[in-house]
């Protein structure tokens, strides 16, 4: 059988006795800013990744749902860097393995797979920027939250007898994190929209998305 690129860093990290360590709900893994000379790979559960921005609101810039490495956006030579952003426990507990940073760069230099793996990650990780520069520019407010709404269909999305559910709490606050939007209230008043025009509907504090062709209307091409 083919390993996919992830799959083998799972293995090669098993493999290689690489320690796990698990984190709570609504802990912090790391803080945007601060020193870490860790690599972070995520083996199981949800995280948020978020910023802190200059008048200190919070913008949300993902979330993390499969096995993936948390963060390379920095040098593979220094033994510290600061983090690029903050990241949040969202599942009940997530499990991380946790590798100096040199070594994890070491194993990377000398294996092909990993390399290779190191070269779609970049790859990956511009596209999901440019996707999320295109939402916060091209569309409206509202546009903004059929977008991040729509996003979450692959993440969580579970198909059932009334539409798609996203098997997954998301907050009002986290969407307006997501979206560039000042206050919760703005999201209640849009999702109230989305609700009325039949495109959505809440059951246990998770969203059935009724109307697809609704959300995509409303995103800008």
């Amino acid at each position: 059988m083919v390993l996919t690129d992830i799959e083998y860093l799972i293995s090669y990290l098993e493999a290689h006795n690489v320690p796990k360590i698990h984190k709570k709900r609504h802990t912090y893994l790391t803080y945007h800013g601060l020193s870490e000379h860790y690599t972070y790979i995520l083996k199981q559960g949800i995280i948020k990744n978020s910023i802190i921005l200059q008048d200190g609101r919070e913008f949300n810039l993902s979330y993390i749902a499969k096995p993936d490495v948390i963060s390379l956006l920095r040098d593979e030579v220094s033994k510290f860097t600061s983090q690029p952003f903050n990241v949040r426990i969202e599942s009940d507990e997530a499990t991380f393995y946790q590798i100096d940073r040199v070594t994890f760069w070491k194993y990377v230099n000398a294996t092909p797979e990993l390399q290779n793996y190191i070269k779609n990650y970049y790859r990956k990780k511009l596209s999901e920027n440019i996707f999320r520069l295109q939402r916060m520019v091209m569309n409206g407010k509202k546009g903004a939250v059929c977008a991040f709404i729509y996003s979450l269909i692959d993440l969580f999305g579970r198909q059932i007898s009334e539409g798609i559910l996203i098997d997954f709490t998301v907050t009002n606050d986290d969407i307006a994190g997501f979206c560039g939007i000042s206050s919760r209230s703005s999201v209640n008043r849009m999702l109230n929209e989305l609700k009325q025009d039949g495109a959505l509907t809440t059951r246990d504090r998770k969203f059935i998305i009724t109307d697809i062709s609704y959300l995509i209307d409303h995103i800008a091409n």
